[in-house]
């Protein structure tokens, strides 16, 4: 994938990888290595100018509907309750839209389920300003799954919280992920965050990107935050640190 045209910035160059139904992956790289491009290609938001993006068994030519997106911001419309910024999306996907109008009480039970879920039940009558950085959060969260997404696509989503916070919506994802069983991406530079949540770690080379080495991870699910404390934990993440300040001048 190149931005600008012929002599423009090569973002991303031989670059595969696979993710299989119901895995939890996450891709971790140094700044600029193309981390954001592999969203935006997996997503459909942007078409390589050669090779192919496969998602679902369906080569990637638009942006793809069975994809739910969170990022760093959690970017609510400030006009609208919590609850009807989490029904957004069922006004723009096609298949959700039509039944809206005349289901609505089944999508705000559903909208109300996934509140209970993340902690935020009472709250969906509340608008934006009235929650805390990690309650928006966790109402993204729910926004991106309420169209009942095969693929959930996170990127950075805790990178703008506290340690505390942000521990606490692992364990968020982390339920979310084992009651759902959707397959998960997640781009992220924090390195126990990758490890504590994924089954598999993707690193990336330097710009332009390319996937330099896939690891398992190793510990049995469910996860709790006491993992992080296991010497293998910490053994992982060095190792992860020293791959990616190698991958700083490997292209």
């Amino acid at each position: 994938m190149r931005y600008g045209g012929a002599s423009g910035t090569l973002a991303v160059s031989g670059l595969t990888m696979r993710v299989d139904k119901g895995e939890f992956a996450a891709v971790v790289g140094p700044s600029g290595c193309g981390k954001s491009t592999l969203m935006k290609l997996v997503t459909g938001l942007h078409i390589p100018q050669t090779g192919v993006v496969i998602v679902g068994g369906q080569q990637v030519t638009k942006p793809v509907s069975i994809v739910g997106m969170a990022f760093q911001n959690p970017t609510m419309l400030p006009w609208r309750t919590t609850l009807e910024n989490i029904l957004l999306p069922l006004e723009i996907v096609e298949r959700h839209r039509h039944r809206l109008r005349a289901h609505k009480r089944e999508y705000v039970e559903k909208a109300e389920q996934l509140l209970e879920i993340v902690g935020l039940r009472g709250f969906g009558s509340k608008f934006p300003w009235q929650l805390s950085g990690g309650m928006q959060q966790r109402a993204n969260l729910c926004r991106a799954l309420i169209h009942e997404p095969e693929l959930l696509m996170l990127d950075e989503p805790f990178g703008a919280l506290d340690a505390f916070t942000r521990e606490e919506l692992w364990c968020v994802i982390r339920d979310l992920h084992a009651a759902q069983g959707v397959t998960i991406i997640l781009v992220t530079h924090d390195l126990r965050e990758a490890v504590f949540l994924a089954d598999t770690i993707f690193v990336m080379s330097a710009r332009p990107g390319r996937i330099l080495k896939e690891h398992r991870v190793p510990f049995e699910r469910p996860r709790d935050l006491d993992v992080m404390y296991q010497s293998a934990f910490n053994d992982m993440v060095h190792a992860l640190h020293g791959e990616i300040a190698k991958a700083r001048v490997v292209a």
